[in-house]
C-alpha cells in the first residue's frame, strides 16, 4: 500500500511539471548585474589623436542572432538572407569624442536598432564608413567625424559574404563597394531541389597530404549556390549616393588601392572549384587597372592549389604575399619559392622578394633572398626596410636590415632567435603614416624604434628601445616600473617629446588609456572608464589548511 501511494504521488508530481509552461528565468538582480554587464566601448583614435570613436556592443549575442539562418560554403559561414558572415559580432552604438575633451558625443542619425561591423576611417580621417544589417540585408552608412551625424548611401544590397564589402578610394568622397548583382539566381534549396546528375571526383594519382577543413563544398548543389553568394557587382559609390558601375559580376575576393591611389589592384576566384580544400585554394587572378576600369597588366594567375608538400613550412609555387609597397606611389612586391615550396629540399636560400614598379612593363626586380621561409617586411624608405623569415621546425626567426634600391648590398641579421624564448623578443619596430597615408617604417634621423613586451624573469616590463640604423645597437629609453598593474605601449606618438600611448589596467582597476611621457614618467588620463565588476573586486581566495 505505501509503494502504492509513493507511485501515485510520483506520476502526480510528473503529470503536474508537464503542464507548465515555463519561459527563460532570471537571477536575482545582483547576480544579473555581473552576468549581463555592459561593456566599456572599444576605442579606434585616428592616425593624429585628435578623434577617437567609441564603438558599443552587447555582453552576449541575442537568440534571435544565433538562431539566424546559415550556409557553410568552401570554408565559409554565410547568413544567406542578409549576405554577411552569420559568426560576425555587431556594434550596437557609436560614440565620438575629441581626445583632449573629456564628453563623448552621441552619433546622430544612426539607424533604428543599429548592426554595425565593418569601420573604416577615410583617407583624410574626416568621415568614417561602416555597414549596418537590417533583416533583409547589408546598407552602407557614412559618418561625418567633424559634426558626428551619420546617413545611409545606399539600400540594403551590398555583397558582405566575403568580409569588408567596401574599400575607400583616395579622393575621401568615393568608395568602391561590391553589391549583389541584378540577376542574382535564387538559391538551389537541397532538401527540396534533386540533384541532376552525381558528385563526380577526379583524381592524378599524385599524392596530397592535406590538412582536415571545415565548411568544404560537397557537390554541384553547393557549388552553384557559392557562386550566388560570393558573386558581387563592383561599384562607385559617392556619399552623395551617387551610384556607377564599375566592373560587371565576378567572385571579388579583394580590392587594394595603390598608395597614390592612381592604380586598383582586383583579385578574382576562379572555376575549377574544390571538394578538399577552401576558396584561399581556389584558382585565383590579379589584374591591375586604372581608376577607370580600364585593365593595365595581369600580375598574377594562382591555378587550383589541392597539393602541397609536407610541413608547415612548405608553400605552393609562384608569385605569393603581392601587396603594395608602403614606400612607393606605386610598386608591387611578391614573393617567390626558390625551392619549389617543398621544406624538404635543401637549398641556400628558401624565397626571393621582387619589386615591380607601374605600369609594369618592365622586367620585376630581385631585392631580396631569404635563408628561411619569407615572414614579411615593414617598408621605410628608399634605402630602408626591415624584412623576417622564419623556419617552422626550428622556431628560429630572423630580422633583417636591408636596402630595397640595391639587391647587391648584403642584408644585415639584427636579431637571430627562437620565437618561443619571449624572453629574448627585441619588440616591433614602430611605424607612422607616410604622405600616402600608409604606414612605414618610423625613422628619426638614424634612428628607429622598437615597442617590446618585456617579459623577464620578474614579471612583464614593457620598453621602448632606440635602434641605430647604422651601428645596428640599441638604446633603452623606457622600461615601465609598475609591479601591480599592466602597463601596455600601444604607440609613439611624439618622438622628439618622448610623448607615448599607453593602456594601464589592475586586478581592480579596469584598462584606461593614457598618454605617457617616456622621459618625465608623466602619466595623462585618456579615458576613464569605471571597473564592470566594482562590488566584488575585493573577493580574494581562501585557503585553509587540512586538519
Amino acid at each position: 500500500m505505501k509503494k502504492s501511494i509513493l507511485f501515485i504521488l510520483f506520476l502526480s508530481f510528473f503529470a503536474g511539471s508537464a503542464q507548465e509552461n515555463l519561459t527563460f528565468q532570471q537571477p536575482s538582480k545582483d547576480i544579473l548585474a555581473l552576468a549581463d554587464y555592459e561593456r566599456t566601448p572599444s576605442v579606434n583614435m585616428d592616425s593624429k589623436k585628435e578623434y577617437m570613436l567609441l564603438s558599443y556592443r552587447s555582453t552576449y549575442k541575442t537568440l534571435d542572432e544565433l538562431s539566424q539562418e546559415e550556409m557553410r560554403l568552401g570554408g565559409l559561414r554565410i547568413n544567406p538572407i542578409t549576405n554577411i558572415s552569420s559568426t560576425v559580432t555587431y556594434i550596437n552604438n557609436l560614440k565620438l569624442r575629441k581626445v583632449k575633451d573629456k564628453v563623448e558625443t552621441q552619433v546622430n542619425g544612426l539607424p533604428q536598432n543599429p548592426k554595425i561591423t565593418n569601420i573604416a576611417w577615410s583617407q583624410n580621417e574626416k568621415k568614417i564608413a561602416f555597414t549596418n544589417t537590417t533583416a533583409t540585408g547589408v546598407e552602407l552608412w557614412v559618418i561625418d567625424v567633424a559634426t558626428a551625424s551619420a546617413k545611409k548611401i545606399t539600400d540594403a544590397n551590398l555583397n558582405a559574404n566575403l568580409g569588408n564589402p567596401f574599400n575607400w578610394m583616395n579622393d575621401n568622397e568615393t568608395l568602391l563597394v561590391k553589391m549583389l548583382p541584378k540577376n542574382r539566381p535564387a538559391l538551389i534549396d537541397s532538401k527540396k531541389d534533386l540533384p541532376k546528375g552525381p558528385t563526380v571526383s577526379t583524381g592524378d594519382g599524385k599524392v596530397s597530404q592535406n590538412r582536415t577543413y571545415q565548411d568544404l563544398l560537397k557537390n554541384p548543389t553547393d557549388e552553384a549556390n557559392f557562386d550566388a553568394l560570393v558573386t558581387s557587382e563592383l561599384y562607385k559609390v559617392s556619399i552623395s549616393g551617387k551610384i556607377e558601375l564599375f566592373k560587371p559580376a565576378a567572385i571579388y575576393a579583394g580590392e587594394s588601392f595603390s598608395p597614390d591611389g592612381n592604380y586598383l589592384m582586383i583579385t578574382t576566384i576562379h572555376k575549377p572549384y574544390s571538394y578538399i580544400v577552401p576558396l584561399s585554394r581556389f584558382p585565383q587572378k590579379s589584374i591591375v587597372y586604372n581608376t577607370n576600369g580600364k585593365e593595365v597588366k595581369v600580375v598574377n594567375e594562382v591555378p587550383l592549389t589541392e597539393i602541397m608538400p609536407k610541413g608547415f613550412s612548405s608553400v605552393r609555387t609562384g608569385k605569393r604575399n603581392m601587396s603594395w609597397r608602403s614606400d612607393k606611389p606605386a610598386t608591387l612586391s611578391y614573393v617567390v619559392a626558390l625551392d619549389e615550396g617543398d621544406q624538404a629540399k635543401k637549398v641556400d636560400y628558401r624565397d626571393e622578394v621582387f619589386s615591380w614598379d607601374a605600369p609594369f612593363s618592365a622586367t620585376p626586380i630581385s631585392i631580396l633572398k631569404t635563408q628561411q621561409r619569407y615572414g614579411g617586411i615593414v617598408w621605410g624608405n628608399e634605402t630602408t626596410a626591415i624584412a623576417y623569415d622564419s623556419w617552422y621546425d626550428t622556431r628560429n626567426q630572423k630580422t633583417y636590415l636591408f636596402n630595397p634600391s640595391n639587391p647587391n648590398q648584403a642584408p644585415k641579421i639584427i636579431s637571430d632567435r627562437n620565437s618561443q624564448d619571449i624572453y629574448s623578443d627585441p619588440g616591433d619596430f614602430e611605424t607612422k603614416r607616410n604622405q600616402y597615408n600608409r604606414y612605414v617604417l618610423a625613422i628619426e634621423g638614424d634612428n628607429t624604434y622598437l615597442i617590446g613586451e618585456g617579459h623577464t624573469k620578474d614579471g612583464q616590463f614593457p620598453f621602448i628601445d632606440e635602434f641605430n640604423l647604422k651601428t645596428l645597437k640599441t638604446k633603452r629609453l623606457y622600461t615601465s616600473k609598475l609591479k601591480d598593474k599592466k602597463e601596455d605601449l600601444l604607440s609613439i606618438e611624439d618622438f622628439k617629446k618622448g610623448d607615448a600611448l599607453v593602456q594601464i589596467q589592475s586586478k581592480n582597476d579596469f584598462p584606461n588609456y593614457y598618454f605617457r611621457n617616456i622621459k618625465s614618467g608623466k602619466l595623462t588620463p585618456i579615458t576613464n572608464f569605471q571597473n564592470p565588476f566594482e562590488s566584488i573586486k575585493n573577493v580574494y581566495k581562501e585557503t585553509r589548511s587540512a586538519l
